[in-house]
């Protein structure tokens, strides 16, 4: 079981300290996101608006927690992108829980009032070379930069380290993928967001990528 640092503890200056980790500026060096994306069929398409209009559903219930984002939304991301077929095996490594402080105003006392929120990182593996990193809150969804730097310490100890890895976190309507090359300077990027909230169905570009690494990655 791999040890990781407590979530806490993991930001980008962090990694940078103590991994001289950087962040590459080069366009070249993440180009897997939008250079040769292969197209995905209308019947593909249809699908996925489904699974859109299924989150958007669900969510107006309750907030989605994390095996409720697997089911409705990653599962058919995977199968649609041939990750249930041979050459990749899926792995699921141990959660890290997560927290930020919010402040409340509470106007009575006229006092501020600190809380808590708690949520948890769930990383699926596939292949050693991408990682899926899946946020579940207990309230409201986690901005993916809660998890940026945990998906990073993650990708840091990969055992293929002469290998482009390959990250996507999501919190079930936000989507951004990572690269990191491990050389003498470990080195990532960062895809564009991708959100379930804008009028164009953005899964269609996530289901893309997700393509486009499986071939690279076969």
């Amino acid at each position: 079981m791999m040890q990781v640092i407590q979530a806490q503890n993991v930001t980008l200056a962090y990694l940078k300290e103590n991994f001289s980790l950087h962040k590459s500026e080069e366009e070249q060096f993440f180009t897997e996101w939008f250079d040769y994306i292969p197209e995905i069929s209308e019947l593909e398409k249809q699908y996925l608006d489904r699974v859109k209009t299924n989150y958007l559903n669900v969510l107006e219930n309750a907030p989605l927690l994390e095996e409720a984002v697997k089911m409705v939304v990653l599962s058919p991301l995977l199968d649609l992108a041939g990750f249930y077929r041979h050459h990749f095996y899926i792995a699921t490594e141990e959660s890290v829980e997560i927290s930020e402080e919010i402040i409340i105003d509470n106007e009575e006392n006229i006092e501020q009032t600190k809380e808590i929120i708690k949520g948890k990182i769930d990383v699926l593996v596939l292949q050693d070379k991408l990682w899926l990193l899946i946020i579940e809150s207990k309230r409201s969804s986690f901005s993916l930069a809660k998890a940026i730097p945990q998906a990073l310490t993650y990708m840091l100890a990969n055992p293929q380290p002469d290998h482009p890895v390959y990250c996507l976190v999501m919190n079930g309507e936000d989507f951004q993928f990572m690269k990191l090359i491990k050389q003498a300077q470990p080195m990532y990027a960062l895809s564009d967001r991708f959100t379930l909230y804008r009028r164009e169905d953005e899964l269609y570009k996530v289901l893309n990528t997700l393509k486009n690494l499986g071939q690279v990655l076969s």
